[in-house]
C-alpha cells in the first residue's frame, strides 16, 4: 500500500515521518529496514509514525534503522512537534511517547524547544545489569574509556569524556560498548569533548542506528553526565555533526530542556506493503 511521508531532520538526524492518525501504519521489522536503507529512496536514521492520542496532541511511535521500536528520540520529537504546532497554528503542544509526555514549544524560526522531563539516574533505571554509581562507572580498563557516566533520557545512554571527539575511534568503539553485558537493553554511546563550561563537542553511536549526525537524547544525557561531574554548568551548547543543540538542565525542577532546529527535506510516497 502506498503511504505518503515527509522527510525531515533535526540537526542532521533524519527521519521518515508518516501520518497515521486516520489510517494505521504497522510495518514489520523487515519493512522498517527497507524504508531506512540508505540505498533506497527514503533512507533515514529512524522511522516515525504520528498516531492518535487520548491525552496529548498526538502519539509518536519510533522505529530504529534495524527495525526495532525505541521509546524516545529528541530530534524526532522536535520535528513532530513542529508539524503539530504548524497544524494547530499554536505555540505549544504535547506529544505522547512510550517514554512519557513531552511538551514542545516554538523557540524561533524553525526552532523548537522540548521539555524532556527529569533524567533517570539510578542504576536500575538506566538500566544496568548490576548496581553501580552512574556518575562514574568503574568498568572499563582502557584509559580512554575510564569512568563514563550513565543517564536515561527515555532511553539508555553512557557518556565517555574524551580529549578529542573528532579523532576518537567512535565507529570502532561504539558497537563494542552498545552490546556490552552491563547494558541489558543495549545502550546509546556518547563521546564528549568538553571545550568550556558552556560548550562541548559530542559524537554519538546510536543504539540500532550507528553513528548519526545528531542525537537529541544523547546531547541531553551528555550535559547531565558532565554537570554531575562538575565538568560543565547546567546550560551547554552541544556541537554535533549536524548542528548545535542548546541543552539546559533546569535547577528549579530538574527537567532537561532541549532547543534546536527543524528542517523539512522533501515529500515522498512509501510503496512498502503494510504488515
Amino acid at each position: 500500500m502506498s503511504r505518503p511521508f515527509l522527510k525531515m531532520n533535526g540537526a542532521g538526524n533524519d527521519f521518515v515521518v508518516v501520518e497515521a492518525r486516520s489510517q494505521p501504519f504497522a510495518p514489520n521489522p523487515a519493512q522498517v529496514r527497507a524504508i531506512a536503507d540508505r540505498a533506497g529512496p527514503s533512507g533515514c536514521d529512524q522511522l516515525i509514525a504520528i498516531e492518535p492520542s487520548k491525552t496529548a496532541d498526538a502519539f509518536m511511535r519510533i522505529w530504529n534503522a534495524q527495525g526495532g521500536q525505541v521509546d524516545a528520540c529528541g530530534n524526532a520529537t522536535r520535528c513532530v512537534g513542529w508539524l503539530l504546532l504548524e497544524e494547530g497554528k499554536k505555540d505549544q503542544a504535547v506529544i505522547e511517547t512510550n517514554a512519557g509526555m513531552l511538551g514542545v514549544e516554538r523557540a524561533g524560526d524553525l526552532r523548537v524547544r522540548i521539555d524532556m522531563g527529569r533524567p533517570q539516574l539510578e542504576w536500575f533505571q538506566i538500566p544496568l545489569s548490576q548496581p553501580m554509581d552512574t556518575v562514574s562507572l568503574d568498568l572499563f580498563a582502557e584509559p580512554d574509556l575510564a569512568n563514563p557516566g550513565a543517564v536515561n533520557m527515555g532511553n539508555p545512554h553512557v557518556v565517555f569524556f574524551v580529549a578529542d571527539a573528532e579523532t576518537f575511534p567512535v565507529e570502532q568503539t561504539g558497537p563494542r560498548i552498545e552490546y556490552h553485558s552491563l547494558f541489558p537493553q543495549q545502550v546509546n554511546v556518547g563521546f564528549a569533548e568538553i571545550k568550556s563550561p558552556d560548550r562541548m563537542r559530542l559524537r554519538v553511536w546510536e543504539r540500532g542506528a550507528g553513528l548519526t549526525k545528531a542525537c537529541g537524547t544523547g546531547a541531553c544525557a551528555a550535559v547531565v553526565a558532565a554537570a554531575r561531574r562538575g565538568l560543565t554548568g547546567r546550560k551547554v551548547t552541544v556541537e554535533m555533526d549536524g548542528g548545535d543543540l542548546v541543552i539546559e538542565w533546569r535547577e528549579s525542577d530538574d527537567h532537561v530542556l532541549m532547543t534546536g532546529p527543524v528542517e523539512f527535506e522533501f515529500k515522498g510516497v512509501l510503496e512498502t506493503a503494510e504488515a
